[in-house]
């Protein structure tokens, strides 16, 4: 039986790596230690998930562990038997607003973690793919300097640009504005790409837009579709961040992401990067999702615009996903904006 390591395994993208490795016949070793609760509150917690995935699932063991611990990280590594085949990391800090409050544990998490989690699979299984989550914000917010034109709606590039399509890896990660939530990120993103190249060891670092779908503990600084929706269904007011409503994200849903992780592990590559997300098939601006809500749930959703927007945010980010299917021409994305929200709005509504 083949043998994964699962960070951050009770969130969205790492309790949905579990779900699909171990009902493939593997062994999970997840490891979370509920910081998304330090994060967002109580409500966000991950125990829920991590409970219900050790119930579910023999092969599955999860471990309480910060991956700032070097040590530990080290010894979960080792004490694995036949040892690991595949290392899945999607434990992080994920908010700008969070990472500006304390820098030191954003950097910590993010940063210093994914180190700590290299040095264990370069000693212990350095043949092993090792598939980083990483984040269009390594970009900072050169995509703002893109001459948007402003629609009805959404904001949006003319069909000419370069970038209509979306955009790919050859946009810069210099020059720009990060949020110290991107900084530790691309440290992260560049770490898993230099121990790719330096070491030989088969890495990737997938920079995903906004990762989705209906177990997503959405919190009003993380996880926009999932709060959006959540707000809808129980009435909570929802404050808009600057862009006039018309900035454009596209959201892959999380079932889409774990099976680019599935084909990268059955043929992976050295120091790979993909920008990831839902692409032209599955994207949208905060006022055709909040329309999109309502229509749904049929209800009202009571929100307010804000002319500030956040430090570092995008106001349109589409991403080019032809380089991933050129590698991997049998993957496909599955879910769009509809199939997304019709799925979050079940679990919210009962």
């Amino acid at each position: 039986m083949k043998t994964a390591i699962v960070t951050g395994s009770g969130g969205l993208i790492g309790s949905q790596s579990v779900i699909h490795l171990a009902e493939s016949g593997w062994r999970v070793i997840g490891i979370d230690n509920d910081m998304r609760a330090v994060f967002f509150g109580p409500e966000s917690s991950t125990a829920p998930t991590s409970a219900g995935l050790a119930e579910r699932f023999d092969g599955f063991e999860g471990i309480d562990l910060d991956i700032r611990d070097a040590e530990g990280v080290v010894k979960v590594f080792a004490g694995v038997s036949g040892g690991v085949d595949l290392v899945i990391h999607t434990a992080a800090q994920p908010s700008h607003d969070w990472a500006a409050r304390e820098p030191f544990t954003d950097f910590g998490v993010n940063a210093t973690g994914t180190l700590n989690l290299l040095e264990a699979a370069r000693a212990h299984c350095p043949d092993s793919p090792f598939i980083f989550c990483s984040t269009n914000k390594v970009y900072g917010d050169l995509p703002n300097s893109l001459p948007l034109l402003e629609l009805d709606k959404r904001l949006e590039l003319d069909p000419g640009h370069e970038y209509y399509d979306g955009i790919d890896t050859s946009m810069s990660i210099d020059r720009s504005t990060h949020s110290l939530f991107g900084v530790s990120k691309a440290a992260a993103d560049l770490l898993v790409q230099e121990y790719g190249r330096y070491f030989d060891m088969p890495t990737v670092c997938f920079r995903g837009g906004c990762l989705t779908g209906p177990q997503h503990a959405g919190a009003e600084l993380h996880g926009f579709l999932a709060y959006l929706m959540k707000c809808v269904v129980e009435g909570r007011p929802y404050t808009v961040f600057g862009y006039g409503g018309k900035q454009v994200r596209d959201n892959i849903h999380c079932a889409d992401l774990v099976s680019a992780f599935a084909a990268f592990a059955e043929a992976p590559r050295s120091a790979a990067v993909y920008n990831i997300g839902g692409g032209r098939a599955s994207n949208c601006s905060m006022l055709e999702a909040i329309e999109a809500c309502e229509r749904i749930s049929g209800r009202e959703l009571d929100w307010t615009l804000s002319d500030e927007n956040r430090i570092g945010d995008h106001r349109w980010w589409i991403s080019d996903l032809s380089r991933f299917q050129a590698d991997y021409p049998e993957w496909q994305l599955n879910h769009g904006i509809e199939e997304i929200l019709v799925e979050i709005y079940g679990t919210y509504a009962g």
